[in-house]
């Protein structure tokens, strides 16, 4: 329980960190003297520095210990967003890559520190409460983000959660004895970054995983990056309204993924599991592309809540999966492997929706990118 909850509130602080421009980006985007439709580019930047990151963290893992690695992601995070409160175009930019490096190390860091001390029975359960920081993170950031910048501004709003990075990280130091005891400073990655990735490919249950998580993710990175400019310029909603579908989205999906991990554990195999959340995600994702301001709030919610349940709340179910299926020793590098993989779609789907956006709107952007989680969906569930 020490390991899940410290591994929670680092996951959950950095999916704030990450999430939080795509909320304010209305305001800060003139002090930046910037498009805000620039958001995909910028939300790509990071996915496409985590993503890096995540691949290349295993052996770091294995030499300074998970939980010390944790402690250089939130550092990193904190200095990102300092970058951002200069308001200079290009040191957002690279604020936005430094951020994007904190992210990456986080979930393999936490897989391993997990994997070890959770009974095999528990483990999809164990992983999807780990990873209900992610939708955490983000409701706070829907629910805490627009007030704040409307009281202090945006600049003392990224400032503040900077500082909380980097007291989570001091606060972290006090289990770090226990926690990173399996730390080898002479260990080299698990056969390097090209064993992992081959260790993904050769699999096929890991490589369909992968493969499908691509289209969950896209979905997912889509709607929390564009939600809310979606509801305030085409649906009419306000902010705060639109803050409020955001937090409703995020705080579903934190009880979503407790269940599906429940269910993986004792009801239904994994990827069957899987399987039914993508086409699932994908009937919502079509559905929510749709709404308008002449919806009542109450219907505008409930395809909200499906879609927080489903395309927000896989993610535990498939990286326990994916932390089962990897050879013993190497849970920190195939998961960072895989995870690498899977941002591809966080990376290159705002780009893309961003690009549909413009040629026919939001409502046909949602819709593509739901059908793909969709396919992804069947991906994962088709047997070998």
């Amino acid at each position: 329980m020490l390991v899940l909850a410290a591994t929670l509130a680092i996951q959950a602080l950095s999916s704030l960190a990450v999430l939080m421009p795509a909320v304010y980006v209305g305001v800060a985007a003139a002090d930046i003297g910037v498009d805000p439709a620039r958001i995909g580019a910028f939300m790509a930047t990071i996915y496409l520095a985590a993503a890096v990151a995540t691949a290349a963290c295993g052996g770091l893992i294995r030499r300074r210990g998970a939980l010390r690695v944790s402690q250089g992601a939130l550092a990193m995070t904190a200095a990102g967003l300092a970058l951002y409160v200069t308001a200079v175009p290009v040191l957002v930019l690279a604020g936005a890559v430094i951020v994007g490096m904190g992210l990456g190390p986080v979930t393999p860091a936490s897989a391993h520190l997990l994997i070890r001390r959770t009974p095999p029975q528990r483990r999809s359960l164990v992983f999807s409460l780990r990873q209900t920081g992610v939708p955490l993170g983000n409701a706070l950031a829907g629910a805490t983000v627009p007030p704040l910048v409307l009281a202090f501004g945006w600049r003392a709003t990224t400032l503040a959660v900077a500082g909380l990075c980097l007291a989570l990280a001091a606060a972290a130091e006090t289990l770090r004895a226990d926690l990173d005891a399996d730390a080898d400073p002479a260990a080299r990655s698990e056969r390097g970054l090209a064993g992992a990735y081959a260790t993904v490919l050769r699999s096929p249950p890991l490589l369909r995983l992968t493969l499908g998580s691509i289209g969950f993710s896209a979905l997912q990175t889509c709607f929390g990056a564009f939600v809310v400019s979606f509801l305030t310029t085409d649906s009419g909603l306000d902010l705060a309204a639109s803050g409020l579908i955001l937090a409703i989205a995020q705080a579903t999906a934190m009880g979503a993924r407790i269940l599906w991990g429940w269910i993986a554990d004792r009801l239904v195999a994994p990827r069957k599991l899987l399987c039914g959340l993508g086409i699932a995600m994908a009937a919502s994702g079509v559905l929510f592309a749709f709404v308008t301001d002449a919806w009542p709030f109450a219907p505008i919610a409930a395809v909200t809540v499906v879609i927080g349940a489903t395309a927000i709340g896989w993610n535990g179910v498939l990286l326990a999966e994916v932390a089962r299926l990897a050879p013993p020793g190497t849970v920190g590098s195939t998961t960072g492997a895989a995870l690498s993989l899977t941002f591809l779609g966080a990376v290159t789907a705002p780009l893309l929706f961003g690009a549909i956006v413009a040629w026919s709107g939001y409502r046909v952007a949602f819709v593509m990118v739901a059908i793909g989680a969709g396919i992804a969906g069947i991906v994962i569930g088709r047997r070998a």
